[in-house]
């Protein structure tokens, strides 16, 4: 069975949604990694997070900061983290509080002024990124979203957003991962001057 004409469309869809991307988003992909930036200059963390495929994109996205992003790029790790990254605390707040309390609770804890909440939600819709955003804001955190569609719910709501203009999952979610490769790169350029 051939599937040239099923791959060629994957691909294709893909190059005109990140076509939209190159044509309408520059200036919130900048202004984005200077909110990051601002908050890692001034001391702060970055608490990446989302769902499913998204919760992939948030880990890959923190541990390029910590590790590096660029083979050659030597200096020092960068703090970030990916709050879906730990299963006691996921599983354990799931369990006696509900699904949709896992990114908050754990805001609740670490989060200080200085830190950037980073959600990554397709939908725009997620019921645990939105409530992490309540409380990035009762502490005082800046925050950053990368959304899909229309943004959902979640539209205007942050410091900064990047709404992937496609209502495709799989595309969103291939943009925001191009996406964060830049604001890896940009951070990495304006905190140790690396290309």
């Amino acid at each position: 069975m051939n599937h040239n004409t099923l791959i060629s469309s994957h691909i294709e869809d893909s190059i005109r949604t990140k076509q939209k991307v190159l044509e309408s988003l520059i200036p919130s992909i900048e202004a984005a990694s200077m909110l990051a930036v601002e908050s890692l200059n001034a001391g702060g963390m970055l608490y990446f997070c989302g769902n499913g495929g998204s919760s992939c994109d948030a880990s890959h996205i923190a541990a390029e900061l910590v590790i590096r992003y660029k083979s050659g790029n030597e200096r020092k790790a960068i703090p970030a983290i990916a709050l879906n990254a730990d299963q006691a605390v996921l599983t354990a707040c799931s369990n006696d509080y509900g699904y949709e309390h896992i990114f908050k609770r754990q805001l609740e804890a670490f989060g200080k002024p200085n830190d950037l909440f980073v959600g990554l939600t397709t939908s725009g819709n997620s019921k645990n990124i939105l409530l992490a955003l309540e409380e990035a804001k009762k502490i005082g955190m800046k925050s950053l979203l990368f959304l899909g569609g229309d943004g959902g719910k979640a539209k205007g709501l942050a410091t900064q957003e990047i709404i992937v203009p496609s209502n495709v999952t799989a595309r969103v979610q291939e943009s925001h991962i191009l996406i964060g490769h830049i604001l890896c790169s940009i951070i990495e350029k304006e905190l140790f001057g690396l290309d």
